[in-house]
């Protein structure tokens, strides 16, 4: 069984590679040209039928006899996919325009109202390919001056391609602003599909996160909570889900994780599914969280967000800046098995479809100068060690090239493009397919704070292949560790994270240890577990796993009023040496906090250090186990210590709104070196 899986995949990969080399190969050349690709390649074209595009007054079909696709022309939006018998897996109950399409989230940074939602409706069609093996459309919209305060500042190319003898169809877009263009705030760039509700009730994110889920309906007679994405189902159409929690952020996943999601049908049995083969074109970096598919059903393929980091992620033009980016292409995947086979088999067989789909990337069929293909781009090797107590190999680092900046701004990167990948158990490690452009390398260590940052821009050429040599990443240490809490993974995961409220459960999640933090409700968890005083840590006695609680939340005092609090870290010294010690604090997420620090009293005087008030990324009410990392290296001038006992106090200030707080990641204290 397991060979012919092996063969089945392989043979998946094959088929994709073949078709992309046809269509490359006769994407934009004569007859000639295409009937000796088929020559060569007479197998798929007899298995497949050939790719037709039928133009109307206001829509186009294109089908290749698996499926057929309609799109409204010129506006680029999908209307209706046809495929094993479903005349449209679409939800046709909604308008045309809210099906399938493209839209983006901006504002004018000169006024002050609420931001827009631009569909980016399309003006004019263009027919880019039309032959038996690819049909690819644009569907393009220019900006003008004329359109400043109705549609964003972006030139609009909008792509969709159908090749021969692929269960799917892959989109991409081409974003454009040339200079001179006023200045726009975007915050949000997507593909959404909306789907037919009676018929896609099952959704899967990830093996362990799949499951039944409620429709737009039992959302509506359900129970606002704290915030309108959090509902308590009271009346779902299914009893199953009575007294459930849903919420879409409850589904996010890291971006690198994000490869494939989407929707079961059991009658017929069908999967609808969104592959991300590559995440150069996303912002935020590997780590970054962003929405899959919710309740609708809906499925999304999220380019770029302000989710889990905040508004410093958006991106902002200003005196006139250019800019040009191309995201995508995504491919959605439809695929089904008979009726004799269980429907859940379609999640294995979109997982393998996604492996097929990534080992293709870069793409060959793409017909724009825009996409480069895979001879045309770079490729970035060496070999990562750290050296901090001691010399270490830089075992599953994230290396990664991103747009020239400082340490860490990688994290708030939108604008260009971003190419990671993790080193082996010796720090080695391996950029492919790299665009040409200007970089810099970014790199972390799971175990140690800090990140690496090579300090010259690297220069990526067509078809290049640098060797970076040997890197070597000193985290930051000022001086032997006193003690420490948790593990530098950039996250919170270590730390207690609490069962939920029994009342406000999502069930999937019941079970789980490492998705637990996704249930909802758990800021006010912490008042629960401590109602009148706050937590105390005691090193050497105290288990950063069960007695550090996930969040440095607010108390709920009741009438939805919340104070700040204060979390005590008690700890010995034998004695104190003179000379400056160092704290080590590394945050996993911040909203609107701000850090106090104190040693060995509550006031003033005892104050070593704030974090002043810092950001803005949301993850406590989303569900979240990080958001942007923070690292701050705190000086300690050793007459605040003592011989024997000490007391460290972290204040979180910022109190009367339940969301507010920090994930801390890893407290360390260092001692002065002795010489």
């Amino acid at each position: 069984m397991a060979k012919m899986k092996d063969m089945i995949f392989a043979t998946k990969i094959l088929v994709v590679i073949l078709l992309h080399f046809i269509v490359s190969t006769t994407a934009s050349t004569s007859s000639i040209n295409t009937k000796r690709a088929l020559k060569n390649h007479s197998r798929v074209s007899v298995l497949y039928p050939p790719v037709q595009l039928h133009k109307y007054d206001d829509h186009v079909v294109v089908g290749n006899g698996i499926f057929s696709i309609t799109i409204a022309s010129p506006e680029g939006i999908v209307t209706r996919i046809n495929y094993n018998g479903i005349d449209n897996i679409l939800n046709d109950r909604n308008e045309n325009s809210d099906r399938g399409y493209w839209d983006v989230n901006w504002s004018d940074p000169s006024d002050l109202k609420d931001g827009h939602l631009d569909k980016l409706t399309g003006k004019h069609l263009d027919i880019i390919v039309n032959n038996e093996n690819q049909v690819e459309l644009s569907f393009k919209r220019p900006w003008t001056f004329a359109q400043e305060k109705n549609h964003v500042s972006l030139n609009i190319d909008k792509r969709f391609v159908v090749l021969r003898g692929l269960s799917g169809f892959y989109s991409y877009g081409i974003f454009e602003r040339l200079r001179g263009w006023p200045d726009v705030d975007i915050y949000q760039g997507r593909i959404v599909f909306k789907l037919q509700e009676k018929l896609f009730r099952y959704m899967a994110v990830s093996d362990e996160r799949q499951r039944l889920m409620p429709t737009f309906e039992d959302r509506e007679k359900g129970k606002p909570l704290d915030f309108p994405e959090a509902v308590l189902l009271t009346h779902p159409s299914n009893s199953r889900l009575q007294g459930e929690v849903d919420d879409k952020y409850q589904y996010s996943t890291e971006n690198k994780d994000n490869r494939v999601h989407g929707w079961i049908c059991s009658d017929p049995p069908v999967g609808f599914w969104m592959i991300t083969p590559s995440n150069e074109f996303r912002n935020g970096g590997p780590v970054k969280q962003d929405l899959t598919s919710h309740a609708g059903p809906v499925t999304l393929s999220m380019f770029f967000s302000t989710h889990y980091a905040g508004p410093d992620l958006g991106m902002k033009f200003r005196d006139g800046e250019p800019w040009k980016k191309v995201f995508g292409p995504v491919f959605i995947y439809l695929n089904s098995v008979t009726t004799e086979e269980s429907p859940l088999s379609l999640w294995d067989d979109a997982k393998e479809e996604m492996l097929a789909q990534t080992n293709s990337w870069p793409y060959h069929f793409p017909n724009s100068s825009d996409y480069p293909r895979a001879y045309q781009r770079g490729l970035v090797t060496g070999q990562l060690v750290v050296r901090d107590v001691g010399l270490a190999y830089a075992n599953s680092a994230f290396v990664g090239l991103a747009p020239p900046g400082e340490l860490g701004s990688w994290q708030e990167e939108s604008k260009g493009y971003q190419f990671w990948t993790q080193t082996d158990e010796k720090g080695y490690f391996e950029i492919k397919n790299v665009r040409p452009g200007y970089y810099h390398l970014y790199a972390w260590v799971p175990g140690y704070i800090g990140e690496y940052m090579y300090q010259s821009i690297i220069y990526v050429l067509k078809g290049s292949k640098i060797r970076m040599g040997l890197l070597v990443h000193k985290p930051p240490r000022n001086g032997p560790t006193v003690w420490e809490i948790g593990v530098p993974d950039r996250t919170a995961a270590e730390f207690y994270v609490p069962p939920p409220n029994p009342t406000l459960m999502n069930q999937l999640y019941a079970s789980q240890r490492t998705d637990s933090f996704r249930q909802y409700g758990l800021w006010d968890r912490y008042t629960d577990l401590y109602p009148d005083k706050d937590l105390v840590y005691t090193v050497g006695v105290s288990n950063y796993q069960t007695d550090w609680f996930f969040a440095h939340v607010n108390r709920h005092v009741g009438n939805k009023t919340y104070v700040s609090t204060t979390w005590t870290v008690l700890f010995d010294l034998e004695d104190v040496i003179t000379g400056n010690y160092t704290i080590q604090l590394a945050l996993a997420s911040a909203t609107n906090a701000e850090v106090q620090i104190r040693i060995n009293g509550v006031g003033d005087a005892s104050l070593v250090y704030t974090t002043k008030l810092i950001g803005r990324d949301n993850t406590i009410a989303r569900h979240g186990i990080h958001g942007l990392y923070w690292l701050y290296s705190i000086n300690v001038v050793h007459s605040h210590l003592r011989a024997g006992k000490n007391a460290l106090y972290l204040k979180q200030t910022r109190g009367s709104y339940p969301f507010s707080g920090v994930m801390y990641d890893y407290i360390r204290l260092e001692r002065p070196p002795r010489y």
